[in-house]
Parts: C-alpha cells; structure tokens; sequence
C-alpha cells in the first residue's frame, strides 16, 4: 500500500524510478593508543593528500559542468584541509596524546563543529556541513572503507537519503538519478541549489523518507508540490506519469518562447533577465533567451579563497559578463558580504543578529579600500558593455550619497589618468529594506533605477528569517503589506521618469507575474532556467486585466486570499 509524504519542493519536475538508498559507511571511531606517533602523523597526512586529490577532481568536473559558483563548495572544502589550525590541531593531537589519527580528527572536527553551530550565522552554520563531509571523506581512507559511488550509477533511479552533502551531489549524473528526496535540509542547502542547477527534481526536509523507502520500491518525486509517493499503486504511476509529460510537454512549449520578445497579450513589453554569480553562468542566460543580467552577484569573486581579488581580476570578470552580453544591460551589485554569505580572510566581527549588521553597503562604507578597488574595475570595464551599477542594502539616502561620491570620485580620477570611461553608466539601488520602500519617491530623485531585492524585502517586513523552516510560513511574497510596498517603489520610480525592476525569488514565480505586470514592473530577474517559463506566461496575459487583478488584490487582508485570487484569474484565463 502506497505511502505519500511531504516535504519541501526544492527543485521542479516530476521524476519516477526505484529506490536507490544512500548510505554511507559505518565510521564509528574508537579511541586508540599508538606506539609511534610519527607513522601515525605520516597516515594520517597521506590520507588528508588522498582526499585532497579527490576534491580537486570533483571541483573541476563541476566547474566544467555546473559552473565556478558550484565549484566554490569544494573550493571551501579545500580550504579546511589546507587550514593549518585544522589540520595541525589533529596532528598534535596524535602526537601529544598517542592516540590513533581516527580519534584525533575525530575530536578537533566535533570540536570545530559544535562551535559552529553556536553561532547565529545560517552561513556560518552551513559551513559546520562543509567540515563534517571533508571528515567524512579523510576517516574513509584513514579506515580503508569504500565511500558511495553515486557516479556508477548506470540505471534510472530516485536517490533516497537523510542529506546529500555537496560531494554526493557533485556525483550525480541526472541522465540516471532521475531525482532525490532527503529527511533533512531546505530550499536554501547546498543539495537543493544543485538540484536546482542540475534540472533534478528534488524534495527536501520530509524528515522520514530513509524509514519509509526501501531499495528497489518505486517512488513518485513531484518537486514542486513536494509531494512524495512511496510504493505508489498502478493507478497513481499512471497519474504521475501524465503529469510528467504535461511537464515535459509545457517544457517544450516554453522553447518556443526563447527568440521572442518580452511583451504581453495587449502589446506591453517589459525586460526579463537573469541572477548570475560569475562569468561562466552567461551561457545559461543565453541558452534561455535572457534579456539582460539584472543582477551579476559580484561576492562570488571574493569566495572560496583565501585573498581579496585583485582590482585585475574583478575587472577581467566584470569585462567579460559585458561582452557576452552584447550591448544587452548588465546590472552589476557591488560587493554583498555579511549575513548568510561571510569572507574568513575579512576576520568580519561575530555578531548576534547578522542580517542586521556589518554587511553589504555599509562594510563597503567603512573599508572603502576594498570598495573603491572594486567600483575602479567596474569603472574601466564599463566601455565593454552596457554597464549598470547598484549598492545593496541601502537604508538611508545619505549611504546612497556617500557610496554614489566614492564612485564619482574614482571615475574623476581615472580620467584624469586617461582611463576611457562609459558616459552611460547608470547608478541604482537595490530596494530591500523597508524605510527604502517608504521613501522610494525621495530616492527615485536622486538614483537611476531601483531593484527590487524582495528576499530581504520580506524577510524585513514581517520580521521573519528567511532561513528559518520554523517560520517558513511567515516568508510570504503575496502579503498584501508586501504587494503595497512594491508597488509603492514602482510607482515613485516612474513619477520621476526611471525604471524599476525586481531580482528576487518573487519575479520568477508564476503567481507574482501577473500581479508585478499589473503593477507595472519594467524588469524581471530571475534564475536562467525560469525565464522562458516566465516569458511564455506574460506573452499571454493582458496588462489591463493584470491592472485590475492587482488594484484587488491591494485591497486583501492576507496572502491567502491573493493566491486564491490569482490562481482564479489564470485557470479562468485556460
């Protein structure tokens, strides 16, 4: 008799197989005492070499296949065992106590672990996985057992596990691993990104699938309700199969969409663009029909290394995103570091609420060094493309002044210099804070544009962590409250005769779009796999009705009734 779970959809489609359990071997470790302490040493550093041998090769073949920001999680994983107080702790250890190279590193990763997990970070409690799946992998050839394969795989399956770590994910060949589901982890962990990258339908979170799923059993996998059905009848395969190829069907109806323009039923065009991390992800925006990047992530140039970049290097990166682009715009954010995303080489202060603190803007404020290097490189970049610049994390005009001055001030010098300069740069700012919102017709006077930044924007508003699965239900992007602001920002930005657009979550989702067109956004940015989705809706809805479904959905008390309105609107429109 079939059993359906639910958990958290973290990459669509639909995906049906057989069970293939993940487990990974027993690494029970037992203290030992060892006579000679230095053969114990020399164990132990060849296998931190073995495992370090094996990381460079997944970072390559993921650098190859998913991009360099993928990379970035071996790149950190790299670091830990080429950090000496890791590794050098272990060691005196063995040397000092006489104990067996197992038990040592053991200790210093629980140790290093339950720090960790102290503190407040998301970001910092994430890296506590990275350390915990780089001691897993040493211990594995310190004790000579065989870690899985997820690269063998040769036939369809659904992997079933409690976590995938970023190795196991880093393995999956999806012509295969159909798709996974886990008991643990959210829509933000590593194993749901790549998900996301792979196109691998994914569920996360169900906190019970390894107790219910056993190897060989069929599995149903619907990643976007994530719905999971364990040994399903006859009749709901059928079900689900037709659902897959509605999907697969809708996948190629999206195709179609990619050379043609942004614009809706009743002639109103708008941009739809794409969130990109480094260079290599341009491709992707280009294989889905992009219209612009409306937001290049410049903070992955400053991860998974243990140094700044130099201004050489983010001006290479910055000048090749222009070109591949093509003329087409290119929305840079400076850097965006602190509160999820956190640079160890920096020695940034801990702090107790940091999505509140020391980040984004106002770091760059204090350590102006690091911002003007960056602001001078995209400066001498901007003559290779259609350059637009924004600062994240604005809360008051007098940081959009300051932060707008330094970069005046370095484009004055680098002319003076000689430096050739774009005279069409425009000067932006993300809206992600509240009192931003309020005063957006102040702002909309003195910036170029405004971005919508709407993961904090409703993380803010309703005082709710966006990481946090206890309040999960809190993050509500059709709340009324948030629908008021956004349109209150679009609005202030076209009274002064600028535009507006949107790079969170919110302008991919296929509720939101009618309501954002409505309202009158000029841009939608998104993950490169949505646009063509995206475009495919808005080329078949009417401003004017999308007017009128927003101006009512204005009025509504809770999100809820947004939804349900929405959802009517779209299955009366079919």
């Amino acid at each position: 008799m079939s059993a359906t779970i639910m958990g958290i959809g973290a990459s669509n489609g639909i995906a049906i197989a057989k069970v293939f359990r993940l487990e990974h071997p027993d690494l029970t470790i037992k203290r030992g005492s060892v006579q000679d302490p230095d053969a114990e040493v020399r164990r132990f550093r060849e296998a931190v070499e073995k495992s370090t041998r094996e990381l460079e090769a997944i970072r390559d073949r993921t650098e190859q296949q998913l991009g360099e920001d993928k990379a970035e999680i071996f790149a950190s994983h790299l670091l830990v065992l080429e950090d000496p107080e890791f590794v050098d702790e272990a060691i005196g250890k063995i040397e000092s106590e006489k104990v067996n190279a197992e038990f040592a590193l053991q200790e210093v990763s629980d140790a290093t672990i339950n720090f960790f997990l102290t503190m407040e970070s998301d970001y910092i409690k994430e890296r506590a996985a990275d350390i915990r799946d780089v001691t897993k992998r040493v211990l594995s050839h310190l004790m000579g057992v065989q870690t899985a394969d997820l690269a063998s795989i040769s036939e369809e399956v659904v992997l079933i596990a409690e976590d995938l770590t970023p190795s196991d994910t880093a393995q999956l060949n999806r012509t295969f691993v159909k798709g996974f589901v886990t008991d643990i982890g959210g829509r933000t962990s590593h194993s749901a990104i790549m998900a996301r990258s792979l196109e691998i339908p994914a569920v996360v979170g169900t906190k019970s699938v390894t107790t219910q799923a056993e190897a060989g059993m069929m599995v149903i996998v619907d990643g976007t309700s994530g719905q999971v059905i364990v040994d399903p009848s006859e009749e709901e395969i059928r079900e689900f199969r037709g659902k897959q190829e509605e999907y697969a069907r809708l996948r190629e109806e999206w195709l179609k969409a990619k050379d043609q323009p942004s614009i809706s039923a009743d002639g109103h065009r708008v941009e739809i663009g794409a969130n990109i991390g480094t260079p290599k992800d341009v491709a992707g925006v280009k294989e889905h029909g992009g219209e612009g990047i409306g937001l290049y992530r410049t903070e992955f140039l400053y991860m998974g290394r243990d140094t700044m970049p130099t201004e050489e290097e983010q001006y290479e990166a910055y000048s090749s995103v222009l070109r591949q682009m093509e003329g087409k715009p290119v929305v840079v954010r400076t850097l965006d570091i602190g509160g999820d995303k956190e640079l160890p080489y920096l020695q940034l202060p801990k702090e107790a609420n940091p999505f509140l603190g020391y980040r984004a803007i106002r770091l760059c404020l204090d350590r102006k060094d690091l911002f003007r290097t960056q602001l001078r490189a995209l400066l001498r970049s901007s003559v290779q493309g259609n350059l637009k610049i924004m600062f994240p994390m604005i809360a008051t005009l007098g940081e959009f002044r300051e932060a707008k001055e330094v970069l005046l001030e370095e484009k004055q010098k680098l002319m003076d210099g000689g430096t050739a300069i774009s005279e069409t740069i425009q000067i932006g700012i993300m809206v992600e804070i509240p009192s931003t919102a309020v005063l957006a017709d102040r702002f909309a006077k003195e910036a170029d544009f405004f971005s919508i930044g709407t993961n904090d924007l409703i993380q803010y508003t309703l005082a709710a962590d966006r990481l946090n699965e206890r309040i999960s239900y809190l993050y509500q992007p059709y709340n009324p409250a948030i629908l008021r602001m956004v349109k209150q920002v679009i609005d202030a930005a076209h009274a002064e005769g600028k535009w507006a657009g949107m790079c969170g979550e919110m302008a991919g989702d296929p509720t939101a779009i009618p309501l954002l067109l409505g309202m009158g956004l000029d841009e939608f940015s998104m993950s490169a796999s949505s646009i063509l989705r995206a475009r495919t809706l808005l080329r078949s809805l009417s401003k004017a009705d999308c007017e009128a479904l927003a101006a009512e959905a204005l009025n509504f008390d809770t999100a809820e009734e947004v939804v349900e309105l929405v959802n009517h609107a779209l299955a009366v429109k079919k």
